[in-house]
This record gives C-alpha cells, sequence and structure tokens, in this order.
C-alpha cells in the first residue's frame, strides 16, 4: 500500500507512527517551520522532526498549487490526513487512486471543523471519539469509514483528551485503513441534519469572566489547558488559568476569598470556583496557594464584568 502522509502537530505523530507499519510512505508532507518563542527562531513541526527520525521523506508545501506538484509526483494509492492545517484542493483529493482519508478527534457529525476537541469540552460534552473519514470537498462531510467511541474523563485537560484521541486513531487507522483499500468497508453517510461546528478558536474564546457559571468557567478553563490556556484578568494582567475545582464557598460574583489550605477562590454567577493552578504574565506555572501566598487578595471585579 503505498501512502502520503499529511500532518503538522504532535497530536498527528501516532498516526504517523501507525502507517509506517502498515503502508510504503513515498511522502511525509507538513507545514512550512516557523518562528517560535521569544527568540522567534524556526521551529520545525513535530510531525517534521518524527518523519525525520524514521527516515522518512518530508515535503513542505507553502500552497495549495505547491501540495499538488508535491503529489502528484507520487504513484499513490492513499492519503492520510491528521491535522494537516491547509484545505485539500478538489485536484490534490482526486491524485490517490483509493482518495484521502482524515483522522478526526470526533463523532462525526459532531464537531466537524478545526477545533473539536476544544469545543466538546467547552460545552459539556460526556462523550467523544475519533472517526476515520474519507474526504470530499466539505468541511468534514465525508462518508465515515470506521469510528472509536471514548467518555471524556472528569479531570482531564484538553491536552489529556487530544493525546487518548491521537492514540486512538492511530489505532483506529491500522485496523480500518487495509480494509478499506482492499474495499472490505463500505463507508456510511453522514447524516447532515445533527452535524454540528468545532470552528476555530478565537481571542475571544480563550476569555474569563466571573459573570460566567461555574460549570462554563470550569469547562473553558479545562478545554483549554495547558495550551492555549483560558486568561483571566486579575489586576488588569492576563492570568492563564490552568486548573479550577467548583468551590463550596459562597460569595459574589467577582469577589474573592482565601480557601482552604489558602487557594483562591473567585465567585462567579452561580457559586465559585477555587483556582488550583495559574501562570502569571512572564512566570511559570504555579499552585493557586502558592501564587495568593504573602499577597493580599485582588480586588473585586467591576459589576457588569
Amino acid at each position: 500500500m503505498r501512502t502520503a502522509f499529511l500532518g503538522t502537530p504532535e497530536a498527528a505523530v501516532p498516526s504517523l507512527e501507525a502507517l509506517t507499519r502498515i503502508s510504503q510512505i513515498e511522502v511525509v508532507v507538513t507545514r512550512p517551520d516557523r518562528p517560535r518563542g521569544r527568540s522567534r527562531r524556526l521551529q520545525p513541526p513535530p510531525v517534521k522532526v518524527a518523519a525525520q527520525e524514521m527516515g522518512l521523506p518530508v515535503a513542505q508545501p507553502a500552497t495549495g498549487r505547491e501540495l499538488a506538484i508535491c503529489l502528484a509526483g507520487h504513484d499513490l494509492e492513499v492519503g492520510v490526513v491528521v491535522a494537516f492545517g491547509m484545505i485539500l484542493r478538489p485536484d490534490v483529493l482526486a491524485l490517490p487512486s483509493r482518495g484521502f482519508v482524515n483522522v478526526h478527534f470526533s463523532l462525526l457529525p459532531r464537531w466537524r471543523g478545526a477545533a473539536p476537541v476544544e469545543r466538546a469540552m467547552m460545552v459539556g460534552d460526556d462523550v467523544t471519539g475519533v472517526s476515520l473519514m474519507l474526504m470530499d470537498e466539505g468541511l468534514d462531510t465525508g462518508p465515515v469509514i470506521a469510528q472509536a467511541e471514548t467518555p471524556i474523563l472528569p479531570q482531564e485537560s484538553g491536552g489529556d483528551l487530544r493525546r487518548r484521541l491521537a492514540d486512538m486513531g492511530a489505532d483506529l487507522l491500522g485496523e480500518a485503513l487495509p480494509d478499506w483499500v482492499e474495499e472490505k468497508i463500505e463507508p456510511r453517510p453522514q447524516p447532515g441534519e445533527s452535524a454540528t461546528y468545532a470552528s476555530k478558536l478565537e481571542p475571544a474564546d480563550r476569555d474569563l469572566s466571573p459573570g460566567m457559571s461555574v460549570g462554563a468557567f470550569t469547562n473553558r478553563v479545562r478545554a483549554l489547558a495547558p495550551l492555549p490556556g483560558a486568561r483571566l484578568s486579575i489586576g488588569g494582567e492576563p492570568h492563564k488559568i490552568l486548573r479550577v475545582d467548583p468551590s463550596t464557598l459562597r460569595t459574589r460574583a467577582g469577589v474573592w476569598l482565601e480557601g482552604p489550605a489558602g487557594v483562591p477562590v473567585l465567585g462567579v454567577a452561580d457559586g465559585a470556583v477555587a483556582i488550583e493552578e495559574l501562570q502569571a504574565p512572564g512566570k511559570r506555572p504555579m499552585a493557586g496557594a502558592d501564587w495568593l501566598r504573602g499577597r493580599d487578595l485582588p480586588s473585586p471585579f467591576p459589576m457588569g464584568r
């Protein structure tokens, strides 16, 4: 089975590893190196690093035209896409004889789009999973080849869940892709009427407010931890909030208390949350109690915020 792999972040690496065990990978395609950190030095995507360690050929096209040229030079049976970060044009989709298959981190048709893990957790879904989908020209609208379901565990973060789904997706790919290529699986169309969309995260999606409910506040923190991180303005500075728990203490929305063991507690719309871990600007992540030790409680939030 001659394949191409298209992926970029760390979450795509397990599927790349799985594909090496079941196919001959002709080329690994990932996004161009990008500047990172304060130094703004160019850093390679995790998939590039992993592919080079495996001795696989790597291409980094910057445009759809460059991608088409790159793939046209290979006699491909199937392409595999995992969080690649570029829309595939129709001429690219037509290149492999069995098309492109996408490993998507949701139970399609729920949470089509760019941020399925974060959106599922932000709204409080109890269950999610991975889908192996035959790609078409729509946004995650193609027929489903296989799926695997898992509960969203009560204490796991978005980062924890993404790692679990990445491993589940790799397992599903290894199990189902050979059968798909050998025409032993009949994909099933997605019921469009039950589709939901996981739109790309915008800066405002990170913001926290004492006007939120305990559930909404907690879910947003969990969904965005550790990266990019939900943020709360404290003393006029954005602090990244990494872990919270509902608190039994009661105070008005926007008012701070010192809770058990010195943990800072913030009143919200229908209760209070204990700030268990946070990161101040320019600082390392720390326990909430360590952050509060030796300082006064923050001023209450102005009414209406």
